[in-house]
């Protein structure tokens, strides 16, 4: 290996909050497997909390590409992992303010070994925009995740993406008029989604995330390459 091969595995943090079940999933009695896969510890919980709460016959399995060496967040998602019934992995790529671009194969690497291979019956992963005004991981870790289900090197069902928008920092993050699925969240489990924010990422009242935490959420939802390319493109004349 060379060095910055060994420092991507060195970066990789496991935890696992459940154990695992191994299973042929055409077995009856045995809980399907869905993943997330976002760009940073608590883009989970704000973006798609309220479907892993609504959905535990899912066998959850939630990764991230950044903080796995952050001593204030890395420990606060294995918290929420715990109280979400999932599994979950970090890796640790640049996450400074600069932004600079990330190498395709270094994320591409990265996001294969987050997953661990195996099928899924749903993969769920951020917008071809983000989800606000703007940040690069957010833009970088769809354009990954979709390659790699298109190319199939992940073994998917169906694809969902968050579909939310700020006008451009105008408002907080809203989901998007042009979504394919719009979950209005029941108070409880919207209140549950608030609490892993305010009380487990310790994000206080006034902040940015607690603000925004969405009650209704958005996703585009595609189950074929094409689908998903023709979803890309579409987002990308935005840009």
């Amino acid at each position: 290996m060379n060095d910055r091969t060994d420092k991507l595995s060195s970066d990789t943090v496991l935890w696992r909050t459940m154990t695992p079940v191994q299973h042929d999933p055409l077995m009856p009695g045995f809980r399907q497997r869905a993943a997330v896969v976002v760009a940073h510890p608590d883009d989970e919980t704000l973006w798609c909390g309220g479907y892993i709460l609504d959905h535990p016959e899912f066998e959850w399995r939630i990764v991230t590409l950044c903080r796995a060496s952050d001593s204030d967040r890395a420990p606060k998602f294995r918290r929420v992992l715990e109280q979400l019934g999932a599994v979950g992995e970090m890796a640790d790529l640049d996450d400074e303010p600069d932004q600079l671009p990330i190498p395709i194969e270094e994320l591409q690497k990265t996001v294969l070994e987050l997953l661990a291979g195996g099928h899924y019956s749903l993969v769920v992963t951020h917008g071809p925009n983000g989800e606000y005004t703007r940040h690069r991981r957010h833009e970088e870790c769809c354009q990954t995740v979709v390659g790699l289900w298109r190319s199939g090197d992940i073994d998917a069902e169906r694809l969902w993406l968050f579909a939310y928008e700020d006008g451009g920092r105008a408002y907080l993050p809203r989901v998007r008029a042009d979504a394919d699925r719009r979950d209005v969240l029941m108070e409880s489990v919207w209140l549950e989604k608030r609490r892993l924010i305010a009380d487990v990422y310790g994000y206080p009242a006034d902040s940015w995330e607690t603000q925004c935490t969405p009650r209704i959420e958005g996703f585009w939802c595609v189950d074929s390459a094409e689908a998903a390319t023709e979803r890309i493109a579409s987002r990308e004349t935005e840009s």
